[in-house]
């Protein structure tokens, strides 16, 4: 079976996505204040490596860029942002439009993956950075969800 990362247009797809998703949420108003301390100037190319590696696509991000405990502690400690995850949601709905990953069952399996991501992995330590495990790993998600580790 095709993996999302193929369905979606592979390494290319990813970063198509990732620069959309990316000009959209700095463009929102609450959204941009995520951002608003600054980042990395290769931003979109980790954001597209680790999609990729999330949709069944290589573990490029792990390999060269970093770890899963590292991007939650980046995302951890702010307190809880609810309007402001939505919205991420929403510009990443807007972003697969934007590509045009507009067929479903992909586009719906895709913005899944993206709220999952958002609501709970990414927000799961909303108190303190510390609490953040090290070991994490790159959470795999697939045409059916969640993929849980072997």
């Amino acid at each position: 079976m095709q993996t999302l990362y193929d369905a979606a247009g592979g390494a290319d797809g990813m970063l198509r996505l990732a620069h959309a998703w990316h000009e959209r949420v700095l463009a929102d108003e609450v959204v941009s204040h995520a951002f608003s301390h600054g980042f990395r100037d290769d931003h979109t190319e980790r954001l597209a490596a680790y999609w990729g590696e999330a949709l069944g696509g290589p573990a490029t991000f792990s390999r060269t860029m970093g770890n899963e405990s590292e991007v939650v502690r980046l995302h951890s400690g702010n307190g809880p942002h609810e309007e402001m995850d939505r919205r991420a949601v929403d510009c990443f709905d807007e972003a697969l439009t934007d590509v045009g990953l507009t067929e479903e069952p992909l586009r719906g399996v895709l913005h899944d993956y993206f709220a999952w991501a958002t609501h709970s992995r990414m927000s799961a330590f909303h108190g303190s950075k510390d609490q953040v495990p090290d070991g994490m790993t790159v959470a795999r998600w697939s045409w059916q969800g969640l993929v849980e580790p072997a």
